[in-house]
């Protein structure tokens, strides 16, 4: 039998349990943040809409799940992808800097630096007729 190339692990099936996460909140734990919202959304059962989603579009149940779970496991190199290096780099670098002066000054120097970062991100979104290179201002 030959592996398809995009499998990296055994195509052999792998069954989970969908358990409910109980977590006491411990602001000191540098992964509350995760851990709280794992908890919340745990308490939903996505059986009913997976299953849905399988008879609605005659794709197994297991495909759906896995779909969703590589998806989200993907998630953070698809917007890596979609902002592109670059601009992941340089938003990075004035939250490092803030960090590293840890002065409220420099904080609100970094959301200032951030914000016309996203506001430059946000110019082909705001406006759907914006083109690289092109103006709506006339050249008199």
């Amino acid at each position: 039998m030959t592996q398809e190339p995009y499998m990296t692990e055994s195509s052999e099936a792998t069954q989970i349990t969908l358990e409910r996460y109980d977590w006491s909140p411990d602001e000191s734990d540098k992964d509350a943040n995760f851990k709280h919202q794992v908890a919340t959304y745990t308490l939903a059962d996505p059986m009913p809409t997976i299953r849905r989603m399988s008879r609605n579009l005659g794709i197994p149940v297991g495909c759906i799940a896995r779909y969703i779970l590589v998806k989200w496991a993907a998630s953070g190199s698809d917007a890596l992808l979609l902002a592109g290096p670059v601009v992941v780099k340089q938003m990075a670098e004035v939250v490092d800097q803030a960090e590293s002066v840890g002065t409220d000054e420099e904080k609100l120097a970094a959301y200032e630096k951030l914000s016309h970062i996203v506001s430059w991100l946000r110019v082909p979104l705001d406006d759907p007729e914006w083109r690289p290179g092109v103006s709506k201002k006339s050249d008199v």
